[in-house]
């Protein structure tokens, strides 16, 4: 009964603590639970950017009483005393370096979805991973409806970041709120109603709540006496009368992904945690397809990762292009507040973009013209997604069986097939930048004309020496080309000469051209240059071209207003009695009383007419619409305007570069990448594996009827890991391909196992979901029956080709002159400790030496070993390691002098 806005101590919180102490003290009450979510509050994105701007405009208020207490300016004004940089910096600092603060994950729209709907227990205020004991990441029985118990990171991190449930929702004090169906007592009758009220962990704890699958009658009222209830953290059998509420669905534990894995329930809780984390890996594939079996869940997964395009408003379909699709919409030719908007509404379509996980984003039109379509409908697919549905990977035809040991340890066999007919082929977009900078001998520039470099090289450079857009490229490639100034150097007599006729100096200069890196094939798709103010002809002529086109379109929209203003005001004006109308110098345009027709009025320029006393018509009215007509189209026009000249403005200025950086470049290459040796697929189950090898075909092993199996996968990766999921899946995916259907079989509600073996027998299949293989190699059939069946698998982005790596010479470390690690450093391998002793123990003596001195850190060693494998000569005595050097330094820093050497003398480092 205190109201919310009272938010200090009164006498009756006192006599709550005495009374609650009291309790306990007579061990009646609860203790508090640290980890109980009534305890815990979700942070949101928004409050925490509230407390940052706070701190912002706190420094500002400070500066500018220290400036008004300064009293140097006569006369300030606002300008003078506020700098809004002091909160803009505070914001910017917030998004660009929180803990929190991360980088969309866009391999696909699932993994963007649930990044979206994060929680971390760590960052400003949190918990650290040190401190993080086990009761904090351990599920809790408030989790149930408002937290995942399923999916969270395996790493470290595991159970410190967590993911909403699928119904859950966060209020206003951020609490985690999950729905429940209200269960009302009427007439000693108890019946679930379809009510649905929000609780949070403390009001549940109040209540006892029934299973979302607990059997009803048609009116709603229990079948069963007794009912197997939720209180606090038991699961009581209780009465029908005890019950206050019931779950309003069985899937309302777990998250988005966890939701999407059909047979979750058949699965054990680990192997599900890695399903549900790997569909997040999924890459897009070139032909997306829907799984057979389905959990209903996808088509909403797809929808609210706004990855499709969806009809906003009921209209018809006129035109159709890769790029862009034209609904014309139903409208009220009378709703004013349509004012200058065009019938037709241009949906426009994203064409091979990149996502920050260098996947490929393209939507594709699903519909044609003249199609109906209502507002929600999905008119294009994008990446992974098919028919509106969520479409992470490909249905396969699988056999669980080994295969001459290919398939040893979770290694994956898989048919030529899948190659060919690009079943699991994705299109990946790399990103290359160039920045032009202004150095301290001179200006970079953009140019074809590039040092020591051939005409070949050059080909497919535009004059500003840019790649164009198609061109195939492969490693070492010119991308952009680019001269960067040396230093001044005194000119030789020859040079002199030569300056002296000709006047003008030979421009040193060397080549810094970006260049495709080591095992990077591709095409050109786009490529963006932006630049400050100085512009060279070409840029002038075509940002003259745009703007041009922009004020174009303004004057489109325009028109479109006015256009509609006329035929609005004509609708409201024509039949009426006028009142005094003059025209801008004040001449009586038309006198009082006259009637306006629809042909008078068709000839009148409403943006000249003055009204006199603001009286259109003699009727008051229709006046008041008429102003509120003038008012509406003349702000629109004003927008347009405005629009129109921030734009222009925009072109005109520049782009915002960086201090020091005159251009930059962006060139984004296309690869198209097959499944190959060494790529990571897996199931929805947790079924995680590693292309081992692809087969012929021909020498799969076949059906009775001849198809040959996809996938060949081990039948030991299923009974310890205990993910059965994948074998009814298997199961019922092939009685959905027999029949041609798709099925959904909801998590924790889904198929049983009489109605799988319906649907196999229904499709005139074997009930026991197996059969007997041939070899494809001999022909003969395999001794026993194999589990065949269609299981939907996917491809992670984990690709073999990218983590390919090889080194010849390349960096070294500054200060141990030791190559450097890693591909993307061109980097060695590390021959660490442990493959020292493996030398050791072989007795490979030269081999230990030679990587120790002048395959590392040996500088003078490794420049004679060059040299003499080009002169053909025997490589020389390896020479002292540069880290023996510093540590004698080290040494001597430490006041210790250090010399090595032998009977005959010494040798001082």
């Amino acid at each position: 009964d205190i109201p919310l806005e009272h938010t200090t101590l009164d006498p009756r919180d006192f006599i709550a603590i005495l009374n609650y102490l009291l309790t306990l003290w007579e061990g009646k009450g609860t203790t508090d639970d640290i980890d109980h979510l009534g305890n815990r509050r979700v942070r949101t994105v928004g409050e925490q950017l509230a407390n940052q701007f706070l701190v912002g405009l706190t420094r500002m208020a400070r500066s500018v009483r220290e400036r008004l207490s300064l009293r140097e300016i006569e006369n300030p004004t606002p300008h003078d005393l506020v700098n809004a940089r002091t909160v803009s910096a505070v914001v910017q600092s917030f998004f660009a370096t929180s803990q929190l603060s991360q980088f969309m994950d866009g391999t696909n729209p699932l993994a963007e979805l649930t990044n979206k709907r994060r929680l971390s227990a760590l960052g400003p205020g949190g918990l650290t991973r040190r401190r993080a004991g086990f009761e904090v990441r351990d599920v809790h029985h408030t989790h149930y409806g408002r937290i995942c118990p399923i999916e969270t990171p395996e790493g470290p991190n595991i159970g410190l970041i967590s993911s909403l449930s699928l119904y859950a929702r966060v209020n206003e004090f951020g609490f985690i709120e999950t729905p429940y169906r209200k269960v009302v007592k009427e007439n000693e009758k108890v019946r679930v109603t379809d009510e649905i009220v929000y609780l949070t962990a403390d009001q549940e704890d109040k209540y006892t709540i029934a299973q979302a699958n607990a059997p009803l009658n048609p009116d709603g009222t229990f079948k069963n006496r007794y009912i197997r209830a939720r209180r606090r953290g038991e699961f009581p059998l209780v009465p029908a009368e005890e019950v206050d509420f019931m779950d309003v669905s069985p899937g309302q534990l777990v998250s988005v992904s966890a939701s999407l894995i059909p047979f979750l329930e058949h699965d054990d809780a680990n192997r599900a945690l890695m399903g549900s984390n790997m569909q997040r890996q999924a890459v897009p594939l070139l032909k997306p397809e829907a799984p057979l079996v389905g959990t209903g869940i996808e088509e909403k997964a797809a929808r609210d990762s706004r990855a499709m395009v969806s009809a906003e408003a009921p209209g018809e379909v006129v035109r159709v292009t890769a790029d862009e699709i034209v609904v014309r919409e139903d409208r009220d030719p009378n709703d004013i507040s349509l004012l200058g908007r065009s019938p037709y509404r241009v949906y426009k379509l994203v064409k091979f973009a990149r996502s920050n996980a260098g996947t490929c984003i393209n939507q594709r039109p699903l519909v044609r013209p003249g199609d109906r379509v209502e507002k929600g409908d999905v008119l294009a697919d994008g990446p992974a997604t098919a028919g509106g549905e969520l479409a992470l990977g490909a249905n396969v035809l699988v056999a669980f069986m080994p295969w001459e040991g290919y398939n040893f340890e979770d290694a994956i066999v898989i048919s030529e097939r899948l190659c060919r007919d690009d079943v699991f082929t994705s299109v990946h977009i790399e990103e290359f930048e160039l920045q032009v900078r202004d150095t301290k001998r001179g200006e970079e520039e953009l140019t074809r004309e590039i040092p020591n470099v051939g005409e070949d090289a050059v080909r497919n450079l535009d004059e500003r020496g840019i790649i164009r857009v198609g061109a195939e490229v492969h490693p070492g490639d010119i991308l952009v080309g680019k001269v960067t100034p040396k230093g001044e150097v005194e000119p030789t007599p020859e040079e002199r000469l030569l300056r002296a006729i000709f006047g003008e100096k030979a421009r040193d200069v060397r080549d810094a051209s970006l260049r495709v890196p080591p095992g990077m094939d591709g095409v050109v798709v786009e490529t963006k240059l932006f630049s400050r103010k100085v512009k060279d002809e070409r840029t002038r002529m075509q940002d003259k071209e745009r703007i041009a086109e922009v004020r174009r379109k303004g004057e489109e929209r325009i028109a479109r207003i006015r256009e509609d203003r006329d035929r609005f005001l004509r609708e409201l004006l024509k039949g009426r009695k006028s009142g005094v109308w003059r025209d801008p110098e004040g001449k009586v345009i038309v006198g009082e009383g006259q009637e306006l027709d629809e042909e008078f009025l068709k000839g009148v320029n409403f943006e000249l007419v003055r009204p006199e006393e603001g009286r259109w018509t003699q009727d008051g009215e229709v006046d008041g619409r008429v102003e509120e007509v003038m008012r509406l189209s003349e702000g629109l026009i004003k927008g347009v305007q405005e629009e129109v000249e921030a734009e222009v403005e925009k072109i005109q200025h520049g782009d915002e570069l960086p201090p020091g950086v005159l251009q930059i470049v962006k060139v984004y290459v296309a690869r198209k990448r097959k499944i190959m040796v060494g790529d990571k697929m897996a199931g929805r189950h947790g079924n995680k594996g590693v292309v081992a090898k692809i087969v012929p075909e021909e020498d799969m092993p076949y059906l009775p009827d001849g198809t040959p199996v996809d996938i060949v996968l081990n039948p030991l990766g299923v009974p310890s890991r205990m993910n059965l999921g994948q074998i009814l899946e298997t199961h019922l995916g092939w009685a959905a391909h027999k029949l041609g259907i798709k099925v959904i079989t909801p998590v924790f509600a889904g198929a049983t196992i009489d109605e799988i073996k319906d649907a196999l027998r229904e499709a005139g299949l074997p009930e026991n979901g197996k059969s007997i293989l041939y070899d494809g190699r001999t022909g003969e059939p395999f001794d026993r029956p194999v589990t065949v069946g269609y299981i939907y698998m996917m491809k992670l982005i984990h690709i073999a080709a990218d983590k390919i790596h090889a080194r010849a010479i390349g960096p070294y470390s500054l200060v141990t002159q030791q190559p450097l690690g890693g591909k993307a450093q061109f980097g060695g391998q590390r021959f660490g400790e442990m493959e020292v002793w493996a030398l050791e123990a072989y007795g490979a003596a030269y081999t230990l030496q030679e990587m120790l001195t002048v395959k590392s850190d040996d500088v003078m060693g490794r420049a004679k070993t060059y040299e003499a494998l080009v002169k053909g000569e025997n490589p020389p005595e390896p020479g002292v390691p540069e880290a023996f050097k510093v540590l004698v330094r080290e040494m001597q820093g430490l006041g210790i002098d250090v010399i090595l050497g032998d009977d005959q003398g010494e040798w001082r480092p």
